[in-house]
């Protein structure tokens, strides 16, 4: 498939989400929530001062960390409760590692990072929203891949003599364990 231009394998750059929304590491965690309420996101990614990405805020965050503990918002600093640090991937990854990243470190979201910068964050919705496609993609490609097999493994003819007739051929095919020469094959199948 690859010699017409097309990818066999789609890539986290192909999914991930983009422009991150960050909030500074100094910010309430109010702050945080206010932003995840109005851009309808599950996580933002905390910023040190000098714009590097240190961590990341996401809703179980938010519950386990200030409501369960029944501490006020607005006097807790995203520092204090982001999970650190950042799990990245890059663009180039697969979707299958960033699926096998995000299982073995038993996490959700993961920042996707290129040249150092971060330029997107993928999660696992943003994999579980691909997985039919993939499937297709992969069906087809089994599909075209079992057709062109099936045209290699056209067994090629043999020369000699006919284990059914006793006549020399160029055209032998193998039949139930015997070579057998084109017109013996024709016969064995207005035989049937």
């Amino acid at each position: 498939m690859s010699e017409i231009g097309l990818r066999t394998k789609m890539l986290v750059r192909d999914i991930m989400s983009s422009p991150v929304v960050t909030i500074d590491e100094d910010e309430a965690t109010n702050r945080a929530a206010a932003n995840m309420d109005m851009k309808e996101l599950g996580a933002v990614i905390v910023q040190n001062k000098a714009g590097k990405s240190i961590g990341i805020i996401t809703e179980r965050d938010l519950v386990k960390r200030v409501v369960a503990k029944n501490l006020k918002p607005d006097t807790v600093k995203a520092k204090e409760i982001m999970t650190t640090p950042l799990v990245t991937i890059e663009p180039e990854a697969t979707i299958t590692d960033a699926a096998r990243r995000m299982t073995r470190l038993d996490i959700r979201r993961l920042g996707v990072v290129y040249k150092g910068s971060l330029v997107g964050i993928v999660s696992s919705k943003d994999v579980l929203g691909v997985m039919p496609e993939l499937l297709e993609i992969y069906q087809e490609r089994s599909r075209i891949e079992g057709a062109s097999l099936e045209d290699e493994t056209e067994e090629a003819p043999l020369s000699g003599y006919c284990d059914r007739c006793n006549t020399y051929s160029d055209t032998l095919k193998e039949r139930n364990g015997q070579n057998i020469c084109e017109e013996c094959r024709v016969e064995l199948e207005t035989e049937k």
